[in-house]
């Protein structure tokens, strides 16, 4: 295992761990393209046919901490990014995800995301669905040697920049997201593909 401050660059070596100094150093990236917040079930499905499109999403969610033990808050919003768009589904009801149950079902279209298998089972419990084309981001930087699991720590080895988490633990359920909560959530579904992208590209590379 190498950490990032014992690579030798003469050996072309490839950091696999990195430490919370090494990431605070690097340039803050971010998701700078179109980002669509969506509310009513009209543009969830007008969205859904749009992403039906797609070969490749990046997937998350968020939802409204709780700070007492036993508290629960139904998942608040899911993030989806294809390639030139990030769309924010702010879910209200379990009928919001009727729409985009075929796109959870379809095993041709690429859902991509770090620790999605919680994300999962809360999505689940708005609205049941069988998932397929689901794809653990961590599973493949394990087969890469990381050891790093953290989508903010991934994104630091394998893209080279820093995510803002400062957005992490507001409130998701409010009426209105701020600025900063778009940003944040829009910036971490488009990581999630573009580290599914880096990470193919590195096995490819090692056949």
């Amino acid at each position: 295992m190498h950490s990032t401050d014992s690579i030798d660059p003469s050996k072309n070596e490839t950091p696999r761990t990195i430490s919370k100094e090494a990431i605070n150093a690097l340039p803050l990236i971010q998701w700078t393209g179109p980002t669509k917040v969506l509310n009513t079930l009209e543009e969830f499905a007008d969205a859904a046919v749009q992403l039906r499109e797609a070969s490749i999403l990046g997937f998350d969610t968020e939802t409204r901490p709780s700070f007492k033990k036993g508290e629960y808050y139904p998942t608040s919003l899911l993030q989806l990014a294809s390639d030139s768009c990030v769309y924010l589904f702010r879910l209200k009801t379990a009928a919001n995800l009727q729409a985009l149950v075929p796109l959870f079902e379809s095993e041709y279209i690429i859902k991509t995301g770090v620790a999605i298998h919680d994300d999962l089972k809360a999505l689940q419990k708005l609205c049941p669905f069988s998932p397929q084309g689901f794809v653990e981001i961590t599973q493949l930087t394990a087969q890469l040697a990381y050891t790093s699991k953290g989508l903010r720590a991934l994104a630091a080895l394998l893209l080279g920049g820093r995510i803002s988490k400062a957005a992490q633990v507001s409130n998701w359920a409010r009426r209105e997201l701020e600025p900063k909560q778009i940003q944040y959530a829009a910036t971490d579904a488009w990581i999630s593909r573009e580290l599914y992208l880096q990470a193919c590209k590195e096995q490819s590379e090692k056949l």
